[in-house]
């Protein structure tokens, strides 16, 4: 694939998706404060938010709420396909996919209601048991408070099946992780934490990177080639590194510059073959192709989907076209995983 920045192109879409586009960016960048914090109680006005159905399955998905620990609001979203054996139906293995939502670290949850519809076709489409993570949210949790609630949520699993909250056809050798945007950064650095722990039980077969949350020091091309698109921006990014990262730290810190001057080594690593979708009106495009890059050089498994045409968290937008075409190419990425065992 080439490194090179996807030429910039003209933004043409629905006009409902466009309003709710510049909407979502006027919330977000209300809330935020000048101090570097947020106004939560504005945000949580205007963040819609769905309801589990663990009695009534919605669009073919049952789902409920599993609380992982109290005392930092860690929970997750599990979302089990009907059919799936916990009704009676068909009780065929099922691989698992934990996702971490997008946000900047600093935004949205697992009760989103955009993130409940993506983990509801995720399940109905592969189908799988889709576990949604509710990690802590900057500024006022800091790294590594994140990576510590994703990794926290892996080894629940692995312990005796979350305690017993799984349905029994939830086949924990067959494991994906995913995530979009700070999700998929997210998603990479619990990979490498359960790399070098190991489980028992849950067996990461696959990474699923979705315009993945990286940056550096440098200003890449995109970042300044492609100003005015929606969701991302220089200024945006920066104000989520700082409320992220630890005082005194710059962004080539490893959890932002994953491939840059102080990237970890993941050579020896067992680390899950990785799908990254990239798109030509991402600000972020050129981090993430350098990351898929790294991958290859670390002499890992990575395949780079390119969308020329679209931008940041495009496929949280059921309407456009190139949504669906991203869960196909997921299934696909998924059903090879799946046939190699």
């Amino acid at each position: 694939m080439s490194s090179e920045t996807l030429a910039p192109a003209k933004l043409v879409i629905p006009w409902r998706t466009r309003l709710a586009l510049a909407v979502l960016s006027v919330v977000t960048d209300i809330s935020r404060r000048s101090d570097g914090t947020i106004n939560r109680r504005f945000l949580n006005l205007l963040d819609f938010k769905s309801s589990p159905s663990p009695n009534k399955p919605v669009r073919s998905v049952f789902s409920s709420d599993i609380t992982v620990d109290p005392t930092r609001n860690l929970w997750f979203r599990l979302y089990t396909p009907e059919n799936s054996g916990i009704d009676g139906g068909d009780p065929a293995s099922l691989p698992i996919l934990i996702f971490f939502h997008g946000g900047g670290f600093s935004f949205l949850s697992a009760a989103t209601s955009s993130y409940e519809a993506v983990c509801r076709r995720f399940a109905r489409r592969f189908p799988a048991v889709v576990l949604s993570v509710n990690y802590r949210l900057t500024p006022e949790h800091r790294f590594p408070c994140q990576y510590d609630d994703g990794f926290d949520v892996l080894r629940f699993v692995d312990n005796n099946r979350a305690n017993g909250s799984l349905p029994p056809n939830a086949d924990l050798s067959k494991c994906f992780l995913a995530g979009d945007s700070a999700g998929a950064n997210l998603a990479h650095h619990v990979a490498v934490r359960a790399c070098r722990a190991g489980f028992q039980n849950v067996k990461v077969i696959g990474l699923v990177s979705i315009q993945p949350y990286f940056g550096g020091q440098e200003r890449t091309k995109s970042e300044l080639q492609l100003v005015g698109y929606p969701f991302v921006s220089v200024e945006r990014t920066d104000w989520c590194w700082k409320a992220f990262l630890p005082d005194g730290s710059d962004r080539d810190h490893p959890a932002v510059n994953v491939s840059g001057p102080n990237a970890e080594d993941i050579s020896d690593l067992d680390f899950p073959e990785t799908i990254v979708f990239v798109c030509g009106l991402d600000p972020l495009q050129d981090w993430q192709r350098r990351y898929y890059e790294w991958l290859r050089r670390s002499g890992k498994e990575a395949t780079l989907i390119e969308y020329s045409n679209m931008f940041h968290a495009f496929y949280i937008f059921p309407e456009l076209p190139e949504s669906s075409k991203l869960f196909s190419e997921v299934k696909v990425f998924v059903d090879k995983r799946l046939s190699r065992l």
